[in-house]
């Protein structure tokens, strides 16, 4: 497997996470069990799906969208990702959203932190209490663009990447957990490996930022990966969604993301599909969890009839921008 099968793999699983989880969005389990059933493959939404109504089997999400956005912008940018030119991307894809009927728009923090900028406050204090998974939801690009053999200056580009919108301890570090995964992935880091550099990373991503009181990311993601070792599909589905947390709080959901992916990292499609069988931000959980294990596994190791409706469906083509990432994290090795 090559280092660009991984940085494929690692978009790709985000899409793919992000399309298994979007007909179930915003939906209790139990409303999910009566509306779906078991979530073995890719569903269209049903007309009361609160968020993407009637929407195709295989649509993603704003997760997907906006990961593709910070791609761009890191590409065109040679790395560096202009906070009031990002603010404005963030603002143009909301509208198009709008326009295009769709409920699936800027979460709480990224909503309130652009009416800050755009009221005169600075890039650094817009996102101060931004605490919600919108930066590790979207922060994959940067673990394929940066290598995580240098933490610092991964650790840095992704404070670059969210602070505009999530410039607070708990969002820089759930985005940096997310980041340090990827880009370990990337690297051919055993899963193992990887998900203790997310531990490491939101350790130090919670030094960062403005203060925000909750529980601290690194901590939780370690404790939940021991929480759910060993556990039958049920048993780790409870665990997950009464005990971890689905909500779109970083605390919950982005945890909730690498607890799938340490008991059920060496089958992806099990980890994504129960992913959006639990509840809440079901969505932003899978497509966090693919992204770490389709860096993990690589393109070849998701499943290539769900991933060619994923690409049919919303006419994308990732590898170039994986390409185009991989020239940055090459153009940053000394």
């Amino acid at each position: 497997m090559s280092e660009r099968d991984r940085a494929i793999g690692a978009l790709a699983g985000l899409a793919l996470g992000d399309a298994l989880g979007m007909p179930t969005q915003s939906m209790s389990r139990e409303q999910i069990a009566a509306r779906y059933g078991p979530i073995t493959t890719l569903r269209d939404a049903a007309p009361d799906q609160p968020i993407a109504p009637g929407r195709p089997a295989g649509s993603v999400t704003d997760d997907t969208e906006q990961a593709l956005l910070l791609a761009r912008l890191l590409i065109d940018g040679a790395g560096r990702v202009d906070p009031t030119v990002f603010a404005d991307a963030l603002e143009r894809w909301e509208a198009d959203m709008a326009r295009r009927g769709s409920a699936d728009l800027l979460g709480p923090s990224t909503k309130r932190a652009i009416e800050r900028l755009r009221a005169g406050e600075p890039p650094d204090e817009a996102g101060r209490d931004g605490t919600t998974n919108g930066a590790a939801m979207r922060v994959a690009p940067v673990g394929i663009a940066v290598p995580g053999s240098d933490a610092d200056a991964l650790l840095d580009a992704v404070v670059q990447a969210s602070r505009v919108t999530h410039n607070s301890s708990i969002g820089i570090a759930a985005a940096a957990a997310v980041a340090a995964a990827v880009s370990a992935g990337v690297d051919g880091a055993g899963l193992g490996a990887a998900l203790d550099a997310a531990e490491q990373a939101a350790a130090a991503g919670a030094r960062r930022g403005h203060w925000a009181a909750g529980g601290d990311v690194a901590a939780r993601i370690r404790w939940a990966r021991g929480f759910v070792r060993g556990r039958d599909r049920a048993g780790l589905a409870d665990a997950v969604a009464d005990v971890i947390g689905t909500s779109v709080a970083a605390q919950e959901s982005v945890v909730a993301a690498f607890a799938l992916a340490e008991a059920l990292g060496d089958t992806p499609v099990d980890a994504l599909t129960l992913a959006a069988e639990i509840g809440g931000d079901t969505d932003t959980v899978a497509a966090i969890c693919g992204a770490v294990l389709g860096a993990h596994h690589g393109v070849g190791g998701l499943p290539a009839d769900l991933l060619d409706t994923v690409r049919r469906v919303n006419r994308i083509d990732l590898a170039p921008v994986a390409d185009g990432l991989l020239e940055l994290r090459h153009g940053s090795r000394p």
